[in-house]
């Protein structure tokens, strides 16, 4: 608890506190025609609202971008970027050995090798061999003439 003022010190302090009131007032009036001034002022050169928001927006944009903590921010989500593109890349070279080790598997290698035996019966007098993708259209093709070759004898009975 603060100590009990004298009369003298009470008289002191309402004294001040009139003169710091008088000032505040004082400088509010002034503030206020120093603002008209200034509306005046932009108005006469032609500066708008728009105007003024579009530059403290960019200003502050400015000053964000110049702090240490974004450019810290900044910095790490592109350490972050590069550390996920990394991640990416591996696990794409990951998959590619995987399927080439399925590739090159027996059991793989065994349903090719069926597939070529397929195209030889189907195809006719063409030699096996070719690559995968060639035997899978052949025998697809393959199956729809056949296919198509049923339904014609079948409508002609």
């Amino acid at each position: 608890m603060p100590e009990p003022l004298s009369e003298e010190e009470q008289e002191e302090l309402r004294k001040e506190l009139v003169k710091v009131e008088e000032e505040i007032q004082t400088l509010s009036q002034v503030l206020a025609a120093k603002e008209k001034h200034l509306a005046e002022i932009k108005r006469k050169l032609g500066i708008s609202s728009l105007q003024e928001l579009r530059e403290n927006i960019t200003k502050g944009w400015q000053d964000v971008t110049s702090t240490t903590a974004y450019k810290k921010t900044s910095e790490t989500l592109s350490q972050a970027g590069q550390k996920a593109s990394a991640a990416f890349s591996s696990v794409g070279s990951v998959i590619t050995k995987k399927l080439e080790d399925v590739k090159n598997s027996p059991t793989f290698k065994s349903f090719e090798e069926k597939v070529e035996n397929l195209k030889s019966k189907v195809g006719g007098g063409k030699p096996a061999g070719g690559d995968f993708g060639e035997v899978l259209n052949s025998a697809a093709n393959a199956s729809a003439t056949e296919t198509i070759a049923e339904q014609t004898q079948e409508e002609t009975q």
